[in-house]
């Protein structure tokens, strides 16, 4: 996913002026994902969507504390949960076709070395099928297709839960006021203290 262009970035202007332009950018990218992810096969979108994540946790995480009221702070932790969350997903998704595609390698080497055994027999003999290449491996590739589809699918019920609760604490208004906030520092706005030159 090609990140957004930030516009009316001033290099004249304040860090935290510049940085709240950027994290109002970042912020709609991420939740421009729903509702699309709201639909566990939605496996492109998800990964987009932790790209976007991450994008907006690393300006949080230069920004917040400085620039930033002490919302931003919390919501830096909540996107990396949230990007964590979806790592675990996408690694899911990454590794499920894989071992899947192995499965069905090794099956059609079985397949194959199963006609070489019957070749020139009207039918096949059951005891021919014992011993086939790989046959132990495919227990095990069999066990972590499934561990991984319910890992997948229980990271992805997580995923929904938190998102739910990142919906219902209004974190993208609290942010967004957060943001638009200067903490003090000595007596003095933050906006006026750090200017980008």
């Amino acid at each position: 996913m090609k990140a957004r262009k930030v516009k009316h970035l001033d290099p004249d202007g304040t860090l935290a002026d510049n940085a709240q332009r950027v994290v109002s950018v970042r912020l709609d990218e991420l939740f421009d994902f729903v509702p699309a992810v709201l639909d566990p096969k939605s496996v492109k979108k998800l990964h987009a969507m932790r790209i976007a994540a991450k994008r907006l946790r690393y300006v949080l995480e230069v920004a917040a504390a400085n620039c930033f009221g002490p919302y931003a702070l919390t919501a830096t932790k909540r996107v990396r949960e949230l990007q964590d969350l979806l790592g675990e997903i996408h690694d899911c998704d990454i590794q499920l076709p894989r071992v899947q595609r192995i499965r069905v390698e090794l099956s059609d080497e079985a397949v194959a070395e199963l006609r070489t055994r019957a070749a020139g027999a009207a039918d096949l003999d059951p005891a021919l099928a014992s011993g086939l290449p790989h046959s132990e491996d495919w227990a095990g590739l069999a066990a972590l297709e499934h561990y991984l589809t319910v890992r997948r699918g229980l990271l992805y019920d997580q995923f929904t839960t938190v998102w739910r609760d990142i919906e219902r604490s209004a974190m993208r208004a609290r942010l967004e006021y957060a943001i638009a906030e200067r903490p003090s520092i000595g007596g003095e706005q933050a906006e006026s203290s750090v200017t980008i030159r």
